[in-house]
């Protein structure tokens, strides 16, 4: 695996439910916005499934969810997040899908795109994050770069806009790794915002523990202390 040396002018977090962009990124978004990377977030739905807790609604789970990601990105830096507002659960890799996410690559022109490697074989894989990590690659490449697909999108902001780079979290075989040392418990504080989903999380918890061992173990072949890792591709030109 190698390091990732490159910090974009500007990236897109591109994540199905609140919390998933802490649990891939974190760490490697708060050292970029913390050297200049504007970031946005795209999230894709609004998190109206995730609570085991009988007593909760959908309505109020969504409220819940999305004051606890607003904190999250602001505890990391990122200050706009685009809610596409699918329902949790039922994220197709369809045509309204892929008009969402070409329409804000677009607008908003990422040098370098996160979002969830569909592929992971090797443990389970919500199917939300399966198709909201095709649906990316598909609006990266043809979709957003040539001006013949959704030509209806097309004014003077928005234009066709090429992606350098694709990098997938989650993945079974990660190929770089950017060194996150000194910003490791950015992530954890981070996540510890989506208090409804990690209940009790903190620096000193057994899982804010768990989450700095794995970044060591990202980082145990590399000359750094803490690492996120991720498959990167190129984007085709």
């Amino acid at each position: 695996m190698n390091e990732f040396l490159e910090i974009p002018k500007t990236a897109m977090v591109v994540f199905a439910h609140p919390d998933d962009a802490e649990i891939g990124t974190g760490a490697t978004v708060a050292k970029w916005v913390s050297n200049g990377t504007k970031v946005v977030y795209v999230l894709g739905t609004t998190g109206s499934s995730g609570s085991n807790d009988k007593e909760m609604t959908s309505k109020k789970i969504v409220e819940i969810r999305s004051s606890e990601q607003i904190a999250a990105a602001k505890a990391i830096g990122v200050e706009e997040i685009v809610s596409l507002k699918y329902v949790d659960g039922e994220l197709e890799s369809n045509r309204s899908l892929l008009s969402d996410l070409v329409l804000n690559i677009r607008k908003y022109k990422p040098e370098i795109v996160f979002t969830h490697d569909p592929f992971r074989m090797k443990s389970f894989l919500h199917r939300d994050h399966r198709n909201l990590g095709f649906s990316v690659m598909d609006a990266i490449y043809p979709y957003a770069r040539d001006h013949l697909h959704f030509p209806e999108q097309l004014d003077e902001k928005i234009q066709p806009h090429k992606v350098k780079k694709l990098l997938f979290w989650g993945s079974d075989e990660p190929n770089v790794c950017v060194n996150v040392t000194s910003f490791e418990q950015k992530k954890v504080e981070s996540l510890s915002k989506h208090e409804s989903q990690l209940p009790g999380l903190s620096l000193g918890s057994e899982y804010g523990k768990s989450i700095l061992s794995r970044l060591k173990n990202s980082a145990k072949d590399l000359n750094f202390e803490y690492g996120e890792s991720f498959r990167m591709i190129e984007a085709r030109s």
